[in-house]
């Protein structure tokens, strides 16, 4: 079996509620969709495609190449129907590989009880075949096997990501609560935002949106950013494409951006961490960060951008009581200074919500680790809104 010769079952996995945003960027890519489930895509392609896929999504976490389906009742189902596989044709003899799984089979209550026995397989066929065998361990950072097994229904991937795609790479100081930045890139894609005006972020945090805002703005691809894929470590891997996906991608940043990015912190530490990893992502001279609180931001006028608030959820009474007052002075401040604005609010805590004194016009789903999340839009009308009898 050659991997990178055949087509084959493409799934791009992403976290919860981010899918429609991941559909939205892989269609822009050019792909066919085949398939949309709440956790991720289904489209089919080659090994070439999997590499461009992880080095241009914004939204996904894994990007899983399908390379055999079969039927398993128990753990040792998958041992016999694995040793039978061309392990040799796609992990390299003196290589190293981990696997991976996602499984619900009543046989098993473990599913590290089902990765032991995926390993056997391929290290005994190893052996069988070549007298020797590749090395394996936790590691993702080398060849990555994934095993899907739900009842009686299994398939296995090689999972070209290997470490998840939802971290771009540039932020090294992550911060106090950091958003991830695939959720961070896809509450961009859910807003309004025109990528040319205005993007206006207070109480910025370690500035994970601000510099999302600016690499999409300036269609910079998270591949710029890493150097290290399970794809490299497969079998057939030809370098040659990897370094024309990676010119690809150079060519196709914009570098005359016509928008302001304003991110602002109370926290200077805050401001620091931010200006740091907006330096290794490159777009630290594109946004202009400020030490100040936040009803301070300075809000260009004449504008129809956005202004975008994660603000804190408050996980203890005491908290919560104290974060009462900031929702409602944020509410205070988009009313009067963002006229002409779209404003957005990201919490996790639809009570305080309600003390931002604003109706929102969308509430859009989201999660965050395991917390219910909305993204609340709001239209900071310039003047009355009238509406003509």
């Amino acid at each position: 079996m050659q991997l990178f010769n055949i087509s084959s079952r493409i799934i791009v996995t992403c976290s919860k509620r981010l899918s429609p945003y991941l559909q939205q960027e892989i269609i822009a890519l050019g792909f066919s969709i085949e398939r949309t489930f709440q956790t991720g895509v289904e489209l089919k392609g080659t090994m070439e495609d999997c590499i461009r896929l992880n080095l241009e999504l914004r939204c996904a976490s894994q990007v899983l190449f399908s390379i055999k389906e079969f039927k398993a009742d128990n753990a040792e189902d998958i041992y016999v129907t694995l040793l039978q596989f061309p392990w040799e044709d796609i992990i390299q003899k003196d290589g190293y590989f981990s696997i991976t799984s996602n499984v619900d089979n009543p046989s098993i209550n473990n599913s590290l009880y089902a990765n032991v026995k995926v390993k056997d397989a391929i290290v005994d066929r190893f052996r069988k075949q070549t007298g020797s065998r590749p090395d394996s361990g936790p590691e993702l950072d080398k060849a990555v096997i994934h095993l899907y097994w739900k009842e009686d229904y299994a398939e296995l991937f090689v999972d070209t990501s290997g470490h998840t795609l939802s971290k771009h790479g540039y932020r090294k100081i992550p911060g106090k609560a950091p958003m991830l930045e695939s959720l961070a890139a896809a509450t961009l894609l859910a807003t309004k935002w025109d990528r040319k005006s205005s993007f206006i972020n207070p109480m910025c945090g370690s500035g994970t949106l601000a510099i999302e805002a600016a690499l999409l703005a300036t269609n910079r691809k998270p591949g710029l950013y890493r150097s290290n894929y399970s794809f490299m470590h497969v079998t057939g891997y030809q370098e040659s494409i990897y370094e024309d996906a990676i010119k690809r991608i150079e060519q196709q940043v914009i570098d005359n951006p016509s928008f302001k990015i304003i991110a602002t912190d109370i926290s200077e530490d805050a401001i620091h961490i931010s200006k740091v990893n907006a330096g290794i992502a490159g777009v630290e001279e594109l946004i202009n960060f400020e030490v100040c609180d936040f009803q301070q931001t300075l809000i260009p006028g004449n504008e129809n951008g956005i202004i975008y608030f994660n603000p804190e959820y408050g996980d203890r009474l005491g908290e919560e009581e104290a974060l009462q007052i900031t929702y409602s002075l944020i509410g205070d401040f988009m009313k009067k200074s963002c006229k002409g604005y779209t404003g957005y609010i990201f919490t996790g805590n639809l009570e305080l919500a309600k003390k931002i004194g604003l109706k929102p016009s969308r509430r859009i789903e989201f999660y965050t680790s395991k917390i219910d999340c909305r993204l609340l839009e709001y239209e900071l009308y310039s003047g009355t809104k009238r509406v003509e009898k």
